[in-house]
């Protein structure tokens, strides 16, 4: 049957393509930065699972997941700021209308 470590590269290429869809369809900037935030977690799966595919765990995979996760978090922040920001100012989170924002 299935390795656990199989069934979390399956868990992470279904995150990935749902996280990958919803990047390309998605107009509101929440839903875009909910996507991004599955895609990095999709990544940070795929780090452990990897690290855990010979006898011994490697130790700075693990480490690398956790500052992925501080760092994911920090993007999120910034951008639902921004899209705070955003809403204030224009009245809409839609990508599309935000042509404005060019320089």
């Amino acid at each position: 049957m299935f390795e656990a470590t199989h069934l979390m590269l399956i868990a992470s290429s279904i995150l990935y393509a749902v996280s990958i869809c919803a990047l390309i369809t998605r107009r509101n900037i929440i839903q875009v930065a909910i996507a991004l935030e599955i895609l990095i977690d999709a990544a940070n799966m795929n780090f452990i699972a990897f690290s855990n595919m010979g006898l011994l765990i490697d130790p700075v995979a693990h480490a690398i997941v956790i500052t992925s996760i501080v760092i994911g978090g920090c993007v999120e922040t910034a951008i639902l700021a921004l899209a705070v920001y955003v809403y204030k100012h224009y009245r809409t989170l839609d990508v599309r209308e935000l042509h404005r924002l060019r320089w």
